[in-house]
């Protein structure tokens, strides 16, 4: 009677184990996270979606709307600047956002980093090294 119910938990602890594996692979697989929303444009409203791809680089997508133009901002600035913090503690400038007259902006990129968060910021310079005060 011991050794059914020692099989039956036994059983139990790999399907929780299998359980557990499959669901950290598929959320390996894809992740998509909304940003936070900011005072500095209260009304926009998003998500970035990060994938793994073929050949083990991250698809960075962003989807983005109620993005006012940045020189709406106080202070105005030139233009938003979207920025990685790598699973190596390093941010980097992945690149830039326009913003558009129907308000709704999209960025994709590849980065053979991990990203660990991604946020954005107004600037002056698209080429900036290191993210100003203004998170979007």
């Amino acid at each position: 009677m011991k050794a059914l119910e020692l099989k039956a938990q036994t059983k139990n602890f790999f399907l929780g184990i299998l359980t557990t594996m499959m669901i950290f692979l598929f959320i390996a697989c894809s992740t998509k996270a909304l940003f936070l929303t900011s005072s500095v444009v209260p009304a926009a409203k998003g998500y970035v979606k990060v994938k793994k791809d073929n050949n083990n680089n991250y698809v960075i997508q962003i989807q983005i709307s109620n993005l006012a133009g940045v020189e709406r901002l106080q202070p105005a600035k030139q233009t938003y600047v979207v920025w990685m913090v790598t699973d190596q503690g390093i941010t980097k400038n992945i690149g830039r956002v326009n913003s558009s007259k129907n308000l709704k902006v999209s960025f994709e990129t590849v980065s053979s980093f991990r990203p660990i968060q991604i946020f954005i910021t107004a600037e002056d310079n698209e080429s900036a090294q290191y993210p100003g005060e203004q998170v979007v």
